[in-house]
C-alpha cells in the first residue's frame, strides 16, 4: 500500500517572524471571540471543531524546522480538546502538549474564544474558521436548521492558501519603516502571566455620527482617541527624536484582489509630534494629526511600497542561504526594532458579518491583542450588527489610560459600555 503524500507549505512573509520571536512573555497569539444567546455546551462545541477542522487546510497545520526557513505540513491529528476557560487570554500556544495545533478553543458562558496564533492567519482568517465553527455549533444544536442547510462551509468562506505577499509583490522603490525609537508607556507592571482586559461596547450608529462631524473615518477617530489618551499620560516625554506613534496594521485585502487565509497585512503608524511641545493640544488638533499620519499612508501607492520592502528582503538571495539558526538572531533584532519605533498598537479587523440563518443566535463580537516588545498595552476593534467593541488588553496595574480614552468617547456624546475581566478589583 502506498504512503499518504503529506501536504506541506511554506510560510508567509510575515508569519516568518512569528515562530522566531515568539515565547511565554510574547506569545503571538491573538483571539477572537464570539457571544452567543445561550450557554456554550462543551461537548457540542468539540464535536463542531471536529467537524469543521478538516475542512480547512490552514488549520489542519503542525509547524517543523527546515534547515532555512519553518515550514508548514499537514496535522492530521485529531483536533485539540476544547477547554472551558481558566487561564488568561492569548498564552503561548505549547504545540506539543495541543496535538501540535497552533490555534485553541475555549469556552466560558455564553462565549467561544479562538486562540490562533499568528503564524497560521490574521485576523481575517480566524473571522472565517470562528465563524464556520460557530455554524456548526449551531447546526449540532438545532438539528432542524442541519437538515435544512446541511454542513456544507459557507459559500462565503475561502480556503485559499495563496501567498498574497509574493503575488502581488512588484519590484518599486521600497519604503522602510520608521527607525526612530518612539515614546515607550510606563507603569508598574503585573506579575507574568497575567493581562487585564477592558472592553468598551458602543453603538455604531453613534460612532458614525460623531465621525461625520470630526471628517473622520471610525479607524481615525478611534486611533485619534488613543493617541490622545496616550498623549495625557507622557506628552512631557514627546519630541521630534521621540514621537508618539501607534502601529495601525492594515489589510491588504482591501487594496489588492486576495481571498487568502494566510497573512495579508502591512504595518502602518500614526504619528503625533507637537510642533510647539509647551503647548497643550486640543483632542481637534491631535485628530487632524494623526488623521493626515494616517492618509499619507494608507493607500496603494505607499502600501505597495511596504510590501515591496517586506518581500524584498525575504526574496534576497543571499539572505535566503542563510542558515535558520542565524537567521533567527537577525530577525530578532529587526523585530524589536519594529516594535520600539511604536509606543502601542491598535488593529482594526472591521465589521463582521454572519450568514442571515445564524444571526439570531449570535450576540456580538469583540478580538483582543497579545503583548509585544515594549508594548505593554494595546486596543483590538471590530464590531457586529450595531455594536463596536473597542477591547484594550494590557500588562500595566494602571488604568489612567482606558479611563481617558472612553471619557474622550463619552464626551463626544456616545454611550459606552464598560465590562472587564475583574482583575483590577483585586
Amino acid at each position: 500500500m502506498s504512503r499518504k503524500e503529506i501536504r506541506w507549505e511554506k510560510l508567509d512573509n510575515t508569519a516568518l517572524l512569528f515562530p522566531v520571536t515568539a515565547g511565554e512573555r510574547m506569545t503571538n497569539v491573538y483571539r477572537i471571540s464570539v457571544i452567543l444567546k445561550e450557554n456554550i455546551q462543551q461537548d457540542v462545541l468539540q464535536a463542531a471543531l471536529d467537524m469543521v477542522l478538516p475542512k480547512f487546510p490552514g488549520f489542519d497545520l503542525r509547524m517543523r524546522r527546515g534547515f532555512f526557513w519553518f515550514y508548514f505540513e499537514e496535522n492530521g491529528k485529531p483536533a485539540p480538546k476544547v477547554k472551558k476557560e481558566s487561564k488568561y487570554p492569548c498564552q503561548f500556544i505549547k504545540q506539543h502538549k495541543n496535538n501540535n495545533y497552533m490555534f485553541r478553543v475555549t469556552y466560558y458562558g455564553k462565549r467561544i474564544n479562538l486562540e490562533v496564533f499568528h503564524v497560521i492567519a490574521d485576523g481575517a482568517g480566524g473571522i472565517q474558521f470562528l465563524k464556520e465553527l460557530v455554524y456548526q455549533y449551531i447546526r449540532l444544536l438545532y438539528p432542524s436548521m442541519r437538515e435544512r442547510v446541511g454542513d456544507n462551509l459557507s459559500e462565503n468562506t475561502s480556503l485559499d492558501r495563496e501567498d498574497s505577499f509574493i503575488k502581488h509583490f512588484e519590484k518599486s522603490e521600497p519604503r522602510p519603516y520608521p527607525k526612530k525609537r518612539a515614546v515607550q508607556i510606563k507603569g508598574n507592571l503585573m506579575p507574568t502571566g497575567k493581562m487585564g482586559v477592558i472592553h468598551g461596547f458602543l453603538p455604531v450608529s453613534q460612532l458614525a455620527e460623531v465621525c461625520k462631524v470630526y471628517d473622520a473615518s471610525f479607524n481615525e477617530y478611534l486611533v485619534s482617541a488613543y493617541m490622545w489618551s496616550l498623549y495625557q499620560k507622557c506628552r512631557d516625554q514627546i519630541s521630534k527624536e521621540n514621537p508618539l506613534r501607534i502601529a495601525v496594521p492594515v489589510n491588504l485585502r482591501g487594496f489588492y484582489p486576495s481571498e487568502t487565509t494566510k497573512n495579508f497585512f502591512v504595518m502602518t503608524s500614526a504619528e503625533f509630534v507637537p510642533e510647539d511641545p509647551y503647548r497643550d493640544y486640543s483632542f481637534k488638533e491631535v485628530l487632524e494629526i494623526v488623521r493626515a499620519s494616517l492618509r499619507s499612508q494608507i493607500n496603494k501607492e505607499y502600501l505597495g511600497k511596504m510590501l515591496s520592502y517586506n518581500v524584498s528582503n525575504e526574496m534576497n538571495i543571499a539572505a535566503r542561504a542563510v542558515p535558520l539558526v542565524l537567521k533567527n538572531a537577525a530577525i530578532r533584532m529587526v523585530y524589536t526594532s519594529a516594535c520600539l519605533a511604536n509606543s502601542s498598537t491598535v488593529t482594526n479587523i472591521g465589521g463582521i458579518t454572519v450568514d442571515e440563518e445564524y444571526s439570531k443566535y449570535i450576540d456580538r463580537f469583540y478580538c483582543m491583542l497579545p503583548m509585544s516588545k515594549g508594548h505593554h498595552i494595546k486596543g483590538a476593534v471590530c464590531w457586529y450588527d450595531d455594536t463596536l467593541a473597542f477591547t484594550f488588553t494590557s500588562i500595566f496595574k494602571e488604568t489612567d489610560i482606558q479611563k481617558a480614552f472612553f471619557r474622550q468617547l463619552s464626551s463626544d456624546g456616545i454611550e459606552v459600555e464598560i465590562e472587564s475581566n475583574g482583575i483590577y478589583y483585586g
